[in-house]
């Protein structure tokens, strides 16, 4: 668990109970050491200070924090955090995410008034929204994801918006009420390939994710879409291969690929730690099969440096247009 996911638990209501309980009784992994390309920034700045303020004031959860993102430091010095709405509870148990796991609490219905006044106190010009799993409610949270889209839009209107969705699993409806609130950005991530689902992400399903990002285009062909991976789970590279062809087939715009770190012994081993060489070379190949964008490094994740991405995703898309 890192610092900064401690500092959060000083103000948050409090969770007696176990963080992982459904992984209490899994055998120790072996945790590898880090190498040397691996190297980030430790939080605890200023401006890291004066995020981590904000945050708290308008009683707030992050991913960065959550999730114990090794980009945290880099991030929150710019005042670019990203907000985990819903709580802080999610109802399935990957085993790659340090995300608390267990039967969520209610809906906070003022939850997207003070998601927006944060946004707008950072001065944030993109803002990525993310959730924890809401299986226990009737759209998976749809409706709330699109109330924060809302409330941000009416706060900060040109500020750009992307959510990072769950696969609304089982959900009727809830994609397409997500999607009818326009955010800028539409991001789902398959995590990983097909073969590793079962033991990586028991509660998802591969071919649902794609056909979840596939409708998103159906339903609003302008909307950018994005998608993520992590290697180091065991994956061999023609599965590496495949997932691109497959997002491509669903006309994603946009590909993340970092490498998996592992939270604790309890969570799934790091299997293989990739050199950035390796990350080149998948980037290289996925801009050949069409993605517009391909972030592709050990550190990178979603909502890293997503605003930066933002702007480069309308330039191409213009300069494709352009040429045709």
């Amino acid at each position: 668990m890192s610092n900064a996911t401690s500092l959060l638990d000083n103000y948050r209501e409090p969770n007696p109970a176990p963080r992982h309980p459904e992984k209490a009784q899994r055998p120790d992994q072996p945790v590898a050491r880090k190498p040397a390309w691996i190297r980030v920034k430790a939080p605890g700045s200023p401006q890291w200070e004066a995020t981590h303020k904000i945050v708290k004031e308008h009683r707030l959860v992050t991913v960065c924090e959550e999730a114990g993102c090794p980009n945290i430091g880099e991030c929150w010095e710019k005042k670019h955090a990203t907000f985990m709405i819903m709580g802080d509870t999610c109802t399935r148990a990957c085993a790659f995410c340090n995300v608390r796991t267990g039967l969520p609490r209610a809906l906070d219905p003022a939850e997207p008034t003070r998601v927006a006044e944060a946004i707008k106190k950072l001065g944030l010009a993109h803002a990525v929204i993310t959730s924890v799993d809401r299986d226990d409610l009737n759209d998976g949270g749809a409706e709330h994801f699109a109330k924060v889209v809302a409330a941000i839009q009416a706060v900060s209107p040109t500020t750009s918006v992307e959510v990072l969705t769950p696969d609304f699993l089982r959900k009727q409806g809830a994609l397409e009420r997500v999607v009818a609130a326009k955010p800028d950005v539409f991001n789902h991530n398959l995590e990983t390939v097909a073969s590793k689902y079962l033991e990586v992400r028991p509660g998802a399903r591969y071919f649902h994710s794609i056909r979840l990002l596939q409708r998103v285009k159906e339903i609003d062909p302008g909307i950018f879409t994005k998608s993520g991976m992590m290697l180091g789970l065991g994956e061999k590279r023609h599965e590496v291969l495949q997932l691109m062809d497959d997002l491509r087939t669903a006309d994603v715009d946009f590909l993340t690929i970092g490498q998996y770190l592992q939270p604790t012994r309890k969570h799934h081993e790091v299997v293989r730690f990739v050199p950035p060489d390796e990350f080149a070379s998948y980037a290289e190949v996925a801009l050949a099969k069409g993605f517009l964008l391909v972030s592709a490094s050990p550190l990178t994740r979603s909502s890293h440096h997503a605003g930066d991405d933002f702007a480069r995703l309308k330039a191409r898309r213009l300069a494709l247009r352009e040429r045709l």
